[in-house]
């Protein structure tokens, strides 16, 4: 039974030097498999306030566009309002060329046109109210 002694006793003499090295290498196969330590409410933060920035940065770019509309409509306004003068200016004055200044209306005209610096700018009132 000696010899059966021996041999267990190196056999676990083998396996006390053989476990601590597996074990090690266990725990590192182990650590590799652990996951991330969940993130820093710092990194939170960051991320919320990225967030944060690109949504206000495309506020802001929609309102930079809705005021560039407003713009470009103000602008047409004006164009519009503009021709809208040149034709009736062209209409008074075919109208003043037109009119008898002894008929009612030529008597009525001069006595409205009083209040207005020139007769053209009266007469492009009194059409544009008709």
């Amino acid at each position: 039974m000696d010899s059966i002694d021996k041999l267990l006793a190196e056999l676990q003499s083998e396996y006390k030097e053989v476990q601590p090295q597996q074990q090690q290498s266990k725990s590192a196969t182990a650590k590799s498999f652990i996951p991330p330590p969940p993130k820093s409410a710092s990194f939170i933060d960051n991320l919320l306030a990225e967030v944060k920035a690109d949504f206000a940065e495309k506020d802001a770019a929609v309102e930079s566009k809705r005021q560039q509309e407003l713009e470009q409509e103000r602008v047409r306004q004006e164009q519009l309002k503009a021709k809208e003068i040149e034709a009736l200016q062209v209409q008074a004055k075919e109208w003043l060329a037109k009119v008898d200044p002894l008929s009612s209306e030529g008597l009525w005209f001069e006595r409205f046109a009083e209040s207005y610096s020139s007769k053209l700018e009266a007469a492009i009132e009194y059409l544009r109210s008709n």
